[in-house]
């Protein structure tokens, strides 16, 4: 694949003590890759586990019921034989695993740049920038603050700019500069210019959805049969738990499986407040949440590409509070990853925490919540870089130090790690040595040594002695620097001035006509 914005590949190895910049000022990063994880999930339950989870989610859907506000979703399911009652729609497991068997176990995903193509499944894993957040903190400004236009396109060049971030979700900060009628309209166009990676639809509402899905057909210079011969963006709803699915992401996500595009649905559940306090009882309340709505999008299109989400994690007790990146958050995820194998469908997870400033707490919770994804078999990590206080705040230096987490992620993925021919095993080289020398300067390490370890951009490997002299500069305040020198060198990756223009006619046009309502 190649590099993105033509900046450098680095080829890892030990170059000093401290981060490295490429000669032009920038960081030097792993190239453009999609990870492979090669790895045996963790798999928590034993069969019987798996079964006792699967009966679960199909008693609720069967006995208990979902309930849905969207009519025409109501409409559907009664044409399909589910038992509608008011709101409260049921169905029998039958269907649910006829539908279920439909969506296809992986699929692709095309944004106007190709070489950014996507595979959701076949054990690839991807990550994504924070989505959503409201606030927005960084340490020049020293405090929360609600986010604008400016720190919404500045999180898209970092989303750019990291070749280990895939695929762009929502706002990475929502703009509350920008008229919430027409914010789609203003962020859409700065997310399909500033970057060319697969780009997202919030499900907020008919004409938001058809706004995004025009837009992005522009960027891509498609015909609407092009668009829709495949999946070229995506959404992702959340149910409304416990067991409620709302009209405007209803809405969303029938629109979005009649044009085939890319549908994930992620329950939001909280053991102890939205769902039950046990694990097994949130997992298989999350499951039937999520599917029920992929077995609707499989009534509509049959094969429509759907991946099925987990945010299960838990309160805490003594304040009511969400936390994550548990212990509890993690067994959830792998608990999750291994029915999504059990239903054949591609699993989305999150990287999250608790913390409100990028400390300590922030990367391990965050590290935990990461590594459960690995360990679940994960397809694609949402919130993967920039996420703190349970998602209300994005943070620019807490991207840069997750991008240190998740390039480790990718390099402890690398088949080289795991080699064993003759060069890798290196007996004559053990023999060169023997027992009486060391491995540095012979030809065997000379001949790897720029490419035989990871590299880090923030982590800082000097003493203290060394680091206390250069400046005592504290990792946040690194990712800080770190990320002043993308923005301030960032170039826009190229789209056809045709194209642009067309972008901003349509933006103009909507916004005339008064973009979308507020009261969804």
């Amino acid at each position: 694949m190649s590099d993105t914005g033509g900046r450098r590949r680095r080829g890892g190895g030990r170059a000093g003590n401290s981060a490295r910049r490429s000669s032009a000022g920038a960081i030097e990063q792993m190239p453009w890759r999609l990870p492979v994880n090669t790895d045996r999930p963790t798999e928590p339950l034993r069969e019987e586990g798996v079964n006792a989870i699967h009966d679960g989610a199909m008693r609720i859907l069967e006995e208990i019921g979902i309930e849905f506000y969207n009519e025409e979703a109501k409409s559907l399911l009664k044409e399909a034989g589910c038992t509608v009652d008011g709101d409260n729609v049921r169905m029998g497991r039958d269907f649910v695993m006829e539908m279920v068997g439909k969506a296809p176990s992986s699929w692709t995903m095309t944004p106007r740049n190709p070489d950014h193509k996507l595979v959701m499944g076949d054990n690839h894993i991807l990550f994504g920038n924070v989505s959503s957040p409201p606030n927005y903190w960084d340490m020049e400004i020293g405090r929360k603050v609600p986010g604008t236009r400016e720190m919404c396109a500045n999180m898209f060049k970092l989303s750019q700019y990291f070749n280990c971030i895939h695929f762009v979700g929502g706002y990475p900060v929502e703009p509350q500069d920008i008229h919430a009628s027409v914010r789609h309209l203003d962020v859409l166009y700065d997310k399909l210019t500033l970057t060319d990676k697969v780009a997202h639809t919030y499900s907020l509402g008919k004409e938001r959805v058809e706004d995004v899905m025009e837009m992005v057909r522009i960027s891509g210079g498609w015909t609407d049969e092009e668009f829709e011969a495949g999946p070229k963006m995506y959404t992702n709803i959340n149910s409304t738990s416990p067991l409620k699915h709302d009209e405007p992401m209803m809405d969303g996500w029938i629109r979005l499986a009649r044009r085939n595009q890319g549908l994930v649905v992620t329950p939001f559940t909280l053991a102890g407040a939205m769902a039950p306090v046990t694990m097994a009882g949130a997992v298989a309340q999350s499951l039937a949440e999520g599917l029920c709505a992929v077995a609707l999008a499989q009534w509509i299109r049959p094969g429509a590409a759907c991946a099925i989400g987990t945010f299960t994690s838990n309160v805490d007790m003594k304040s009511g509070a969400p936390a994550f990146g548990t212990p509890e958050y993690m067994r959830a995820t792998q608990m999750t990853g291994q029915m999504a194998r059990f239903y054949g469908l591609p699993m989305r997870a999150s990287g999250v925490c608790a913390a409100n400033v990028p400390d300590g707490q922030a990367m391990w919770e965050t590290s935990n919540s990461l590594w459960s994804a690995v360990q679940s078999g994960a397809n694609m990590v949402y919130h993967a870089a920039g996420w703190l206080e349970g998602g209300l705040i994005a943070s620019p230096e807490k991207f840069v130090m997750d991008c240190e987490v998740l390039q480790m992620i990718q390099r402890y993925m690398e088949p080289a790690l795991t080699a064993t021919g003759p060069d890798d095993i290196a007996l004559d080289a053990i023999k060169d040595v023997g027992n009486a020398g060391h491995f540095f300067g012979i030809q065997h390490t000379q001949d790897r040594y720029t490419t035989a370890f990871y590299q880090p951009f923030v982590s800082d490997w000097r003493n203290f002695e060394a680091w206390e002299e250069a400046g005592a500069v504290w990792t946040p305040e690194r990712a800080h620097h770190i990320y002043k020198e993308i923005i301030n060198s960032f170039e826009a990756p190229p789209m056809d001035e045709a194209i642009r223009e067309e972008l901003a006619d349509f933006v103009a046009r909507r916004k005339a006509e008064g973009g979308a309502p507020t009261d969804f």
